[in-house]
């Protein structure tokens, strides 16, 4: 769903909150003045009705007397100009008292204990009459009327609108108020944390202080909190691994110098071929140093993961393993592939992942391996690339390991082992050439990218044996555009080597 252009949030509860309030005093003044009308209808109508009830009662009192003692009682009654009454006696056949021309009929008639309410026009204006019949005992019955104009009564339910909107328009004033006040005081944990946030630095990205945080801001600051930690792991991380490859770096590339410089002042041709020697070794040492580095930066969280694709895993272990038999066989290694749970290798195990990433995980198990076996073992060397299918917590995973008969690792150094720039050999005397430390942190890194794991254990024969798993999809969603053409290379490439066991 689209949401609104950006506004302030200020002005957006101050209308969503002033504006209900104002329509709902409206309707408070809109109802009141409803019930005051309708008030004031009843109490006028009630006091006409008991007017003419009083003259009606003085009337029996006279008797015979009515026609003399009741018009100047009337008319004392109603000579108030304020009131604007207007009444009329009469029997029918002679005016007794009062105005002549008050209607003795009208509509909307109510009854009202003895007296009859009805509205009539009189004189061009409508009034509002009760009226009120006296029986006698002979002749025709005196008829009572007292009437009063329609507008008095607006006049005074007007009066008691005003009263009652006064005050409703002092506590709608004070609403307002109220609102803004209450909105301002509940806005300013967010001018605090902006105020927080902007005294954060790229050095020091401390959290945010949630102590005063309301609680439906909380998800916000803990998400914040939740960011600011990732960006100062990673800074973290990014500070300390510039400091130690730079620190890596300063030795191959002082060797390298230091070898050109012998090569150029070296006399004898033979001391100065060794130097040349020396350099070359150095500068491979720095050209690797430089690759691992790089496949290091690679591996961290990022933009890889939006470069997954679907890699069979049986297959590019084997591709991998292939391409490390020239180097084995140089060494006197025998370097072998088995796959457990398919020995025909025909059944792919497809996981989502960066094929280059992956390959450098064979690759420098591989590389790791074949750096300690020969010392160790000047015959009989062996490396096994097993790769089989597990399940681990119900969930298919492909499983690769690595495994050699060489001396394996200690166990005062088994903690170590996938840590940045530490170096197992720098104990050792087996005459292995000093890494740089990346290699198997460059592992961890990778698997810990594709949701995977790797981890060390020592091979039931001796030497080292590292188990490398990476869960896998389903079968259904694993395509990917070219992947039957890599499949295919793939199987030309395992028919020419004709393994499943030795490359």
């Amino acid at each position: 769903m689209p949401y609104p252009a950006a506004n302030s949030l200020r002005r957006s509860l101050l209308r969503r909150l002033a504006a209900p309030l104002s329509l709902l005093a409206l309707m408070s003044g809109l109802i009141a003045y409803w019930l005051a009308w309708q008030y004031t209808q009843h109490v006028v109508d009630r006091s006409l009705a008991d007017l003419a009830t009083a003259i009606s009662k003085q009337i029996q009192i006279a008797g015979p007397d009515a026609s003399i003692t009741v018009p100047p009682l009337a008319q004392a009654m109603f000579s108030d100009p304020v009131e604007q009454l207007v009444y009329r006696i009469s029997d029918g056949e002679t005016e007794i008292a009062g105005d002549p021309k008050l209607p003795l009929q009208g509509v909307s008639v109510r009854r009202m204990h003895y007296a009859y309410v009805f509205e009539a026009e009189h004189e061009g204006t409508t009034v509002r009459v009760a009226q009120v019949r006296v029986d006698q005992p002979a002749g025709n019955p005196i008829v009572v009327e007292v009437g009063q104009p329609v507008r008095h009564r607006f006049q005074i339910a007007a009066e008691f609108l005003v009263a009652i909107m006064m005050p409703l328009l002092l506590l709608l004033l004070a609403g307002w108020v109220i609102v803004w006040r209450v909105v301002n005081q509940q806005l300013n944990p967010l001018t605090d944390l902006a105020d927080s946030l902007n005294r954060q630095t790229h050095t020091s990205l401390e959290p945010v202080d949630e102590t005063y945080v309301p609680v439906e801001i909380r998800p916000l600051t803990g998400a914040l909190n939740a960011l600011l930690g990732r960006l100062k792991t990673a800074l973290d991380a990014q500070r300390k691994f510039i400091a130690d490859a730079a620190h890596q770096l300063r030795t191959p590339l002082t060797a390298v110098k230091l070898h050109a410089e012998q090569a150029a002042v070296a006399r004898d041709p033979q001391l100065a071929l060794a130097a040349v020697h020396e350099l070359r070794a150095a500068a491979d040492r720095a050209v690797r140093l430089s690759n691992q580095l790089l496949s290091l930066a690679r591996a961290e969280p990022g933009e890889q993961a939006a470069r997954f694709v679907s890699v069979d895993m049986a297959a590019l272990a084997f591709e991998t393993g292939a391409e490390w038999v020239p180097r084995a066989l140089g060494v006197h290694v025998d370097l072998g592939f088995q796959r457990l749970d398919d020995p025909e290798n025909g059944h792919p195990l497809i996981a989502r992942g960066n094929p280059v990433l992956l390959h450098e995980v064979i690759a420098n198990l591989l590389d790791n391996a074949l750096k300690y076996v020969p010392p160790s073992r000047f015959d009989g060397g062996r490396i096994t690339v097993t790769v089989s299918q597990v399940l681990i917590e119900d969930v298919a995973t492909a499983e690769i390991i690595v495994e050699d008969n060489g001396p394996g690792v200690p166990k005062n150094q088994q903690a170590d082992l996938f840590k940045r720039f530490f170096r197992g050999d720098g104990q050792s005397d087996g005459g292995v050439d000093s890494g740089a430390g990346l290699g198997l942190a460059i592992v961890h890194d990778i698997m810990a990218l594709h949701h995977g794991s790797v981890h060390y254990e020592d091979a039931p024969e001796g030497g080292a044996r590292f188990i490398v798993r990476i869960p896998l999809v389903a079968a259904g969603s694993a395509a990917d555009t070219g992947a039957g053409a890599r499949d295919e290379r793939r199987s030309e490439k395992k028919s020419a080597h004709q393994a499943p066991i030795d490359f």
